[in-house]
């Protein structure tokens, strides 16, 4: 197995033609990779994972490196794949309700407000479909592949492509509001970060490590904060993307960047509360007082809410390409690229459980909701879980 940089750039690097040179080399064999992904050891099991119904979605992810996430809206869950495939379920049942096809190669969602869900395609199209039938409601290009959920506020659409660019459009028309353009660097890892619509205000994350408030009727920037600062003589030294999701808490945005920094930033005033360094790709999350982290080494940390350093850290999963952690109760979720989710401790990070979903690795953000995990898997497997502590 190749270092988890080499991976993400394999698959996932946008780089210039003139710069191809650079990685002469780089996928030799190397048996002893100190880099490669950790066995798993066992673990005492204290807690019942049972799954409680599961659906096919499509291909899944598709071959694309995409992490189309599903998206809960009352007692529906929704997920697209790949390949175009839109279903809704419901959540407690696991009962299809409606599915459509919309032939298109889907790369970003699932968004959702009220009645109606978001999805972008890897050509830029921008669709706003009914969410209780799945017929669309309107279709709009843009320029650049969608590679992360577009959010919405009743006003307006707010997406953001791969290329760059941060586009506000109509809610009712889709028509094109305003758009931001940032600098994007040589190299960068695949992916976006999803952008947060709360209170007429957007918060994105950009490939130069900079996190940005705009006015969401207008685009016009608010603040501006930078989570990294590029460093080292290469380019792949200097990658500081943001590119997971980020988490509004209150007054605080936390965000994280590869090869940076976790921060807590006051949206009011953008400035920055905190911040300790960290790197990943895979977003932040929150729950009991921590900042949750899976670092781009197989590192699940929590860092504490009030910057005080790390509350606990758990290095047994080293490598393993871990997703988004998702707490659930007392506990914390993170999924890998063997398709094991791992249940761990908030309090202490201790495992206390695993299960595996499928073979083909959990990627996208898991939900977690009235105590029910869900999990899309690569592989295109939508499942509900329930865990429970052993009597």
């Amino acid at each position: 197995m190749r270092q988890i940089f080499r991976y993400l750039l394999l698959l996932a690097v946008l780089f210039s033609t003139s710069g191809c040179s650079t990685i002469s080399g780089w996928f030799d064999s190397d048996d002893d990779d100190p880099m490669a992904p950790v066995a798993l050891s066992d673990i005492t099991e204290t807690v019942n994972i049972k799954e409680l119904w599961s659906v096919r979605v499509g291909d899944g992810q598709g071959d694309g490196f995409y992490r189309l996430q599903p998206a809960v809206d009352g007692e529906v869950i929704y997920a697209a794949s790949a390949d175009g495939e839109v279903v809704a379920v419901d959540r407690r049942r696991g009962k299809t309700l409606w599915e459509i096809d919309l032939d298109l190669a889907l790369s970003g969602g699932v968004g959702v407000y009220n009645d109606v869900l978001l999805l972008g395609s890897s050509e830029g199209l921008v669709l706003k479909l009914d969410a209780s039938t799945g017929e669309q409601l309107w279709a709009t290009a843009l320029k650049g592949e969608i590679l992360s959920p577009p959010q919405a506020n009743g006003k307006v659409v707010v997406v953001q492509t791969y290329n760059g660019k941060l586009q506000g459009l109509d809610f009712a028309t889709g028509q094109l509001l305003w758009t931001y353009s940032s600098t994007v660097p040589l190299l960068t890892i695949r992916g976006t970060s999803v952008p947060i619509l709360e209170n007429n205000r957007v918060y994105a994350g950009f490939a130069n490590g900079r996190v940005l408030a705009f006015d969401a009727q207008t685009g016009s920037i608010v603040w501006e904060v930078r989570v990294a600062i590029p460093q080292g003589r290469s380019e792949i030294e200097r990658i500081v993307d943001i590119d997971g999701t980020m988490e509004l808490a209150g007054n605080e945005l936390y965000a994280v960047s590869y090869q940076g920094s976790v921060v807590a930033v006051n949206v009011e005033s953008g400035r920055k509360i905190w911040q300790q360094k960290a790197s990943s790709f895979s977003g932040v999350s929150l729950g009991f007082g921590n900042v949750y982290v899976a670092d781009e080494s197989g590192t699940l940390n929590a860092f504490m809410r009030n910057g005080e350093g790390v509350r606990w850290s758990q290095g047994a999963l080293g490598y393993r390409q871990l997703s988004r952690p998702m707490p659930i109760g007392g506990y914390v979720a993170v999924g890998d690229f063997e398709g094991y989710v791992h249940i761990l401790s908030q309090v202490d990070g201790d495992f206390v459980g695993r299960v595996k979903v499928d073979s083909d690795g959990v990627r996208a953000d898991m939900l977690s909701e009235d105590g029910i995990l869900y999990v899309f898997t690569n592989d295109g497997e939508l499942a509900a879980y329930e865990i429970t502590a052993k009597s």
